[in-house]
């Protein structure tokens, strides 16, 4: 699915999205992905939320997010809040839902000129 068209290119905007594959500014990525507005697009090796583990929400840490967006898949999968507390202790607000909703969620956050972080498991193919 094609998301909106970029309006800064010194942003990271979320494209499109579909079976196995998430795009930012129009760059296709075939793996999961952590996407910061003014960061920074990372690989993030996530292939389903049973694959989650704290060490997965201590590396979002140094990005400094007011809030993670956690896209996981095809469809909403809640996960255990032990996994994330590492990131509500220190008041960073985690939000969790399925993949397609997170993006366009970053989207609107990024052009708020939120400090939003998206942490992205791409649907399954």
């Amino acid at each position: 699915m094609k998301l909106q068209s970029l309006a800064d290119g010194a942003q990271y905007a979320l494209t499109g999205y579909g079976p196995g594959y998430l795009e930012v500014n129009r760059t296709r990525h075939d793996t999961g992905l952590l996407v910061s507005a003014q960061g920074e697009v990372r690989p993030w090796e996530v292939a389903s939320v049973e694959q989650l583990g704290p060490p997965d929400f201590e590396a979002m840490l140094g990005l400094n997010p007011e809030v993670v967006l956690l896209g996981t898949g095809d469809r909403q999968r809640f996960i255990n809040p032990r996994l994330y507390a590492c990131l509500t202790q220190v008041r960073i607000g985690v939000e969790i839902m399925d993949t397609g909703a997170a993006c366009r969620t970053y989207n609107i956050l990024m052009s708020e000129g939120r400090h939003v972080l998206a942490a992205l498991i791409p649907p399954a193919a």
